[in-house]
C-alpha cells in the first residue's frame, strides 16, 4: 500500500463560504475525514503571492480577515492554528535543495485563502500548519517548480493543501449577479477541459491553458486562483493517481471543483 498522503486542491470561494459552506463545503469536510493524520499541513494561498518562495514559521497563527464589506459575523471567526518552526526549516531546506531562492516569514498568519478551507476541513485545528506562498508572475512553469521541490515531503507526512478556484472571474459575477443569476458557459466548459487534460495526464496542455483551454482568459482574468492546481499536481509526482472528488459552482462564476492526487508507490 503507498504510505504517501495526497495532495490537495480544494477551493476557496468568496469569504462567504466560511458562513455557507454547502455542498463544496461538506465534501470538503468528508474527505479530510479519510485522510491519514499528517504530520503537518503545508498550505498554498493565492492571498499570499510573493516573488521569492517564503515560508511562514510562526508559532500561533494569526487569522487574517483580508477582506471588506462582508457580514459582521465573518470577521468573529477565527481558525485557532499552531505553527511548527522545525516542520518550517524542512520545507525552506527543500525548496533549497530543489534551487528555489526561499524567504522566511515569522509572523505570518493565515490569509482567508488558506483559513476557510483549513476550517472546514480540520475544525479542531489540531495538525501544524505551515504557510507557504505563490509566485504568480512565474505562472504554471514557476508554480509546477514550487509543487515539485515538495514532492520529498509528501512522502515524510506532510499534506499539502493548495487552495485557489478553477475559475474567478469577479466581474463576471457582477454581470451574472445583475442579469438575475445566469452562470456564464464558459465556467463548466473551462472547469471540464482542465479535468480532461487532468485525467489524461496531459501535463503539457495544462501548462498551456491559457493558449489552448475554452474561455481561459475569462475563467481566470489573472490566474493566481489557478497556480495553487499546478503546485498540488507537481507535488504528487509524476503519474499521480487524480480524483475529482467535488464538482460544483458558487456565486454563478466560481467553479469549486476539488481535486486530490495519490503518489505512485515507488515514484
Amino acid at each position: 500500500m503507498n504510505t504517501s498522503l495526497p495532495t490537495l486542491f480544494v477551493p476557496h470561494g468568496a469569504p462567504t463560504f466560511a458562513l455557507q459552506p454547502g455542498a463544496a463545503g461538506a465534501a470538503l469536510a468528508r474527505h479530510a475525514a479519510t485522510l491519514p493524520l499528517p504530520r503537518a499541513i503545508i498550505v498554498v494561498s493565492p492571498h499570499w503571492d510573493t516573488a521569492v518562495a517564503t515560508v511562514g514559521s510562526a508559532k500561533r497563527l494569526e487569522t487574517i480577515h483580508d477582506f471588506w464589506g462582508f457580514p459582521r459575523e465573518l470577521y468573529a471567526l477565527n481558525y485557532p492554528a499552531s505553527g511548527c518552526p522545525e516542520a518550517a526549516t524542512e520545507v525552506a531546506t527543500a525548496l533549497t535543495a530543489a534551487g528555489l531562492a526561499v524567504d522566511i516569514d515569522r509572523n505570518r498568519g493565515l490569509d482567508h485563502g488558506a483559513w476557510v478551507p483549513l476550517r472546514l476541513m480540520f475544525p479542531d485545528a489540531q495538525i501544524p500548519v505551515i504557510p507557504l506562498s505563490l509566485q504568480s508572475r512565474g505562472g504554471p512553469q514557476q508554480a509546477w517548480q514550487l509543487g515539485r521541490a515538495l514532492a520529498p515531503l509528501v512522502g515524510r507526512g506532510f499534506l499539502v493543501v493548495a487552495s485557489g478556484n478553477i475559475t474567478h472571474n469577479l466581474r463576471d459575477f457582477q454581470r451574472a449577479y445583475a442579469a438575475g443569476g445566469q452562470t456564464p458557459a464558459y465556467v463548466r466548459e473551462f472547469a471540464d477541459w482542465l479535468d480532461a487534460q487532468l485525467a489524461a495526464g496531459n501535463r503539457d496542455a495544462l501548462l498551456d491553458y491559457r493558449q489552448l483551454a475554452p474561455g481561459a482568459v475569462q475563467a481566470q482574468p489573472t490566474e493566481e486562483h489557478l497556480l495553487p492546481l499546478f503546485v498540488a499536481l507537481a507535488a504528487a509526482g509524476d503519474d499521480a493517481d487524480y480524483e475529482r472528488f467535488h464538482a460544483g459552482i458558487d456565486d454563478y462564476v466560481l467553479a469549486m471543483d476539488a481535486y486530490q492526487f495519490l503518489p505512485r508507490q515507488g515514484a
